[in-house]
């Protein structure tokens, strides 16, 4: 008797319709690491024709030990000639971003790279990375690549592919540094687009994750505020304070016409798959919005 093939965990996250703000992935600084060819399940432990697992396990735990967030990345398409060992160190914090950039001779380097970026030069241009990373998930390589591909066509000297970053059921996602904003379902929209509307320091309230710096409730409430006030700044709506309260949560941004308060409610969704991989199911976080006033 055959068994049946389950339907991808982003298909049926998007027949569930589930909502993507305030679910970005956390972290206030970021280190892409270069790393060309096939990835296993995770891209530093298991790639062992890219670098030698106890070599990544040596530069992941120094990173991670370091509260930082460590990515894998390499170029869209085919790969040809000698390997390359690029690098970005981006602080992500709301007022403090910065990108830094560099190369390497080799893999062993990354080991004795200045995680404060030094070693490199500041940037202006951004890194647009989108989840590629298919031993880790299907919906991934399916999904990130034909998004990748799409935005590459338009921007290749900053598009780039990468390991997993979080949220495979709203593949495909994206993530743009220095600012860290976090995208999902880039595939289901005119992908470069969204990148278009970065470099006019604009965002697209539709398909944001939320930035990764900022607490969960406070990605959501501005999802809320800026669905309100309609401001799609990448700048607006600075969060001034998240609390929480006896009936929720209460997060002040900043407005231009005053102070907005966002009153939330934490709740938890349906027994639900998040990975194509999973094998059991768990609820999953949601925020929904109880009041919104400014001024």
């Amino acid at each position: 008797m055959g068994t049946t093939k389950r339907m991808p965990c982003s298909d049926q996250s998007l027949a569930r319709d589930d909502p993507m703000y305030g679910t970005a992935s956390a972290g206030s600084s970021w280190v892409l690491l270069e790393l060309s060819g096939g990835w296993g399940h995770s891209a530093f432990l298991n790639s062992p024709a890219v670098v030698d697992p106890a070599l990544g396990r040596a530069i992941v735990r120094r990173v991670e030990k370091a509260g930082m967030r460590i990515a894998a990345i390499r170029r869209h398409g085919r790969r040809d000639g000698a390997p390359r060992w690029r690098w970005f160190i981006a602080r992500s914090g709301l007022g403090d971003e910065a990108l830094y950039a560099g190369e390497v001779g080799g893999p062993h380097d990354y080991l004795d790279l200045a995680l404060d970026g030094t070693d490199g030069a500041l940037v202006s241009d951004p890194v647009v990375a989108i989840c590629a990373h298919g031993k880790h998930d299907q919906c991934c390589a399916v999904r990130g690549r034909a998004a990748t591909a799409a935005i590459a066509a338009e921007f290749p000297e900053i598009t780039w592919e990468c390991s997993h970053l979080g949220g495979d059921r709203f593949a495909a996602t994206m993530l743009v540094l220095p600012e860290g904003l976090c995208y999902g379902r880039v595939d289901t929209t005119d992908s470069a687009e969204l990148v278009r509307l970065y470099l006019d320091g604009r965002l697209d309230n539709r398909h944001l994750r939320g930035r990764t710096s900022l607490p969960h409730a406070a990605q959501a409430a501005q999802y809320f505020a800026r669905e309100k006030y309609g401001d799609d700044r990448i700048a607006g709506l600075p969060p001034l304070d998240v609390e929480r309260t006896d009936g929720g949560i209460r997060v002040m941004l900043g407005g231009d016409a005053g102070p907005i308060e966002v009153r939330l409610h934490e709740e938890l969704t349906e027994p639900l798959l998040s990975q194509c991989s999973a094998k059991v199911a768990g609820a999953v976080r949601v925020f929904t919005l109880a009041a919104i006033t400014q001024g």
